[in-house]
C-alpha cells in the first residue's frame, strides 16, 4: 500500500504592527476589513482561487450582512479581473469559472509557435466577456464592494502612443530611471487608477506620479483589459474614455503589488490575500530585494499568503506562472493539468484560513 503524502501547513499570516496588534487582541472580524487588495502577477494568482472563493463567497458576505459597511476592492492586471469576479451576484461561482477558464486559454496559432501581442489581446478579451458579460454595468451598483482598477499610462514622445520601436526604446528609459529612483519611473509611466465614485480611496495616492478617474459603464471594460495588458506580451489600450488620452498598460508596472499607503486610514484593516509574503511596489523592482523589505505604510495590512515549504509541493514545485506557456508549448495539456492540480491542492489554504478566521484571537507574525 502507498504511504499517504503528507502536505506541510499552507497558509502563512504577516501583520503589520497595528494590525498584529488588534488580532492578538480579539481576531479579524468582517467589519474590521475596509480594503481588499489584488496583485498582479498572471498565473500566480490561480493559487489564491480558493481563497478567494472562501472569502468574497462566504465570509465577507455572512459577516456584512444587513450593514452599509463599504469595503474598497483593489486590483492590477490579474488582480483587477479577481476583484471585478467577486463582485458578481455568485462571487464563489465567477471566481470558480476565472479559474477555468483562465487554465484552459489557448491561442490560434500554427503549432510549436507563440502567439503574438494580438492573439494574446484578443483571447484575453474574450475571456473577460464571459466572464463579466452582461454584468459589468451591475458592479458599478454593488452595495458594499467599491472597485478601483490600477492601469499604468505611458507618458513621454516613447511611451503615449505604442509603436514598434517607440515602445522598447520608452521601457528601456523607465527601466534605467526606475533603477535609479521609484519617483523616476513616474516620468514615464503614470498611474491611472479607475475609481468607483461613490466612495473615495480611504488613503492618498501621492506616492506616486497619479491620477484618478471615475470609474463608468463605458470603461469599466477597457479599463480592466489595459489593467492586464502586459507590454509585449498583450496590446496596449488607447484612449481610455473618460481618462487622459494615451497608451495604457498592465496596471502591476508601476504598482505590482499595490504597495500603498495604507497606513494613512483612520479605521479598519487592510486583508491582503497574496501569492508571497512581500509586497513589491513595481514590475521593474522584482530583481531590486531592497525594495521588498515592509514599511510603515503597511502598519495596518495583514497579509496571507502560502508557505515557500508548501509550494514546493506543487506541480514543478513552484506556482504556476508565464513561464509555463513557454514550458509546455508543444503541450498545452500538460500545463492545464499542472494548473488544475494546483489551484485544487490551493483549498488547504482556504481550510487553514477559515480555520484561522475563526479564532477569537489570531496568531500571526511581524510583516
Amino acid at each position: 500500500m502507498a504511504t499517504p503524502i503528507t502536505r506541510p501547513r499552507a497558509l502563512q499570516v504577516h501583520a503589520g504592527p497595528r494590525a498584529l496588534a488588534q488580532l492578538r487582541e480579539r481576531g479579524l472580524r468582517p467589519t474590521d476589513v475596509r480594503v481588499v487588495p489584488a496583485a498582479a502577477g498572471g498565473p500566480k494568482g490561480l493559487i489564491l482561487n480558493p481563497l478567494d472563493r472562501f472569502l468574497f463567497g462566504h465570509w465577507l458576505p455572512g459577516g456584512l450582512a444587513g450593514s452599509d459597511h463599504v469595503v474598497h476592492l483593489l486590483g492590477a492586471s490579474i488582480g483587477a479581473w479577481r476583484m471585478a469576479s467577486a463582485m458578481l451576484p455568485d462571487p464563489d461561482a465567477a471566481l470558480a469559472r476565472l479559474a477555468h477558464d483562465y487554465i484552459h486559454q489557448r491561442f490560434e496559432v500554427p503549432d510549436g509557435a507563440l502567439p503574438d501581442a494580438a492573439e494574446v489581446s484578443r483571447v484575453f478579451r474574450q475571456l473577460l466577456a464571459q466572464q463579466l458579460g452582461d454584468d459589468l454595468p451591475a458592479l458599478l451598483a454593488h452595495p458594499r464592494y467599491r472597485l478601483h482598477v490600477f492601469t499604468s499610462r505611458g507618458r513621454g514622445p516613447l511611451l503615449r502612443r505604442e509603436g514598434r520601436l517607440r515602445t522598447p526604446l520608452g521601457y528601456l528609459g523607465a527601466f534605467a530611471s526606475n533603477l535609479m529612483r521609484r519617483h523616476a519611473l513616474g516620468a514615464w509611466l503614470q498611474r491611472v487608477v479607475f475609481s468607483d465614485p461613490r466612495t473615495p480611496l480611504p488613503f492618498g495616492l501621492g506616492d506616486f506620479a497619479s491620477h484618478q478617474a471615475a470609474l463608468r459603464a463605458d470603461n469599466l471594460g477597457p479599463a480592466i483589459v489595459a489593467s492586464g495588458s502586459i507590454p509585449f506580451v498583450l496590446q496596449a489600450v488607447h484612449d481610455i474614455p473618460g481618462a487622459p488620452p494615451g497608451a495604457y498598460w498592465d496596471g502591476g508596472i508601476t504598482d505590482y503589488h499595490l504597495h500603498l499607503d495604507y497606513a494613512a486610514m483612520t479605521e479598519g484593516l487592510v486583508l491582503y490575500p497574496h501569492f508571497q509574503r512581500q509586497l513589491v511596489p513595481g514590475w521593474l523592482d522584482k530583481a531590486l530585494k531592497h525594495r521588498h523589505a515592509a514599511s510603515r505604510r503597511l502598519d495596518n495590512v495583514v497579509v496571507l499568503s502560502p508557505r515557500p515549504e508548501w509550494v514546493a509541493t506543487l506541480p514543478g514545485a513552484k506556482l504556476p506562472d508565464r513561464q509555463d506557456f513557454k514550458t509546455h508549448l508543444h503541450d498545452p495539456a500538460a500545463r492545464i493539468r499542472a494548473w488544475t492540480a494546483a489551484t485544487a491542492a490551493a483549498q488547504q489554504l482556504a481550510d487553514e484560513a477559515a480555520d484561522w478566521l475563526a479564532r477569537p484571537t489570531a496568531d500571526a507574525l511581524p510583516l
